[in-house]
């Protein structure tokens, strides 16, 4: 009887202590819940460079391209960047012809296609398999509407700035072509496509990999932008009329 009793006591305090344990666990998960859920609302509130909320990999589009400038396949990036180079220490350093370039690298083509061709049957090879080679239709119209729909926004903020409706906006294209003039007369055109391409391919996959530590320091960057931003704009820019009608407007008064 006793014996009954000693057991029924020690299933009674298995099953509160059972209890005890649950509730610890459920407190233990909300309150790593919470943890999880203020470390992320943390993170959001962190100062990304140009406001962004995704990660750089899906603002880039998150298809091949991005995989490419995040150097994702390392084989293509590099292989991408280093036949730029050859490219360019072809034509800038070399100073070969692109038209030169072009024949020489027919000729030799050409002519070891048509020696292996002859050769073979001489040496009782099987002929080189030369493919057919065609351009699709698809893509190259998809390309040429792309480029077209780029064009037509291009000319139509050339009319825009054109028509003197915005002088702020006028000045500060002129200043940028302004800087642009000035720095194709320190480097070619070539070697400006081929800087483009080596920042394109490395200041992504640095920002991504230290983006932890560029953030902070680009929202102290951009604080001091915006202060001085701030002067210039009190100082000069809301002077500066938005159009000539404005101006004349002013004149009148």
């Amino acid at each position: 009887m006793s014996d009954h009793e000693d057991h029924k006591s020690e299933s009674l305090m298995e099953k509160i202590s059972e209890k005890v344990h649950d509730l610890k666990n459920d407190s233990s998960s909300s309150s790593d819940s919470d943890d999880d859920n203020n470390i992320s609302a943390i993170k959001a509130k962190v100062f990304r460079l140009f406001g962004r909320e995704k990660p750089l990999h899906k603002v880039f589009g998150a298809g091949k391209p991005a995989d490419l400038l995040l150097w994702k396949d390392k084989k293509l990036s590099g292989g991408i960047l280093g036949g730029v180079t050859i490219i360019w220490f072809l034509f800038e350093v070399l100073e070969y012809h692109l038209l030169t370039l072009v024949c020489h690298s027919l000729i030799l083509t050409l002519a070891l296609l048509f020696l292996w061709s002859n050769a073979s049957t001489f040496i009782k090879k099987s002929q080189p398999k030369i493919p057919e080679v065609s351009i699709p239709e698809k893509p190259v119209l998809e390309i040429v509407s792309a480029l077209r729909i780029e064009i037509n926004r291009g000319l139509a903020a050339i009319h825009d700035i054109a028509s003197g409706k915005d002088l702020k906006k006028f000045l500060s294209v002129i200043a940028g072509l302004w800087f642009v003039s000035i720095i194709s007369n320190c480097y070619n055109f070539l070697t400006l496509v081929y800087i483009s391409i080596v920042l394109l391919f490395s200041v992504p996959v640095v920002y991504d990999k230290y983006e932890d530590k560029i953030d902070p320091l680009a929202e102290k960057a951009w604080i001091e932008i915006k202060k001085q931003y701030a002067v210039l704009d009190e100082k000069v820019l809301c002077k500066i009329p938005r159009s000539m009608k404005e101006l004349k407007e002013k004149k009148k008064v």
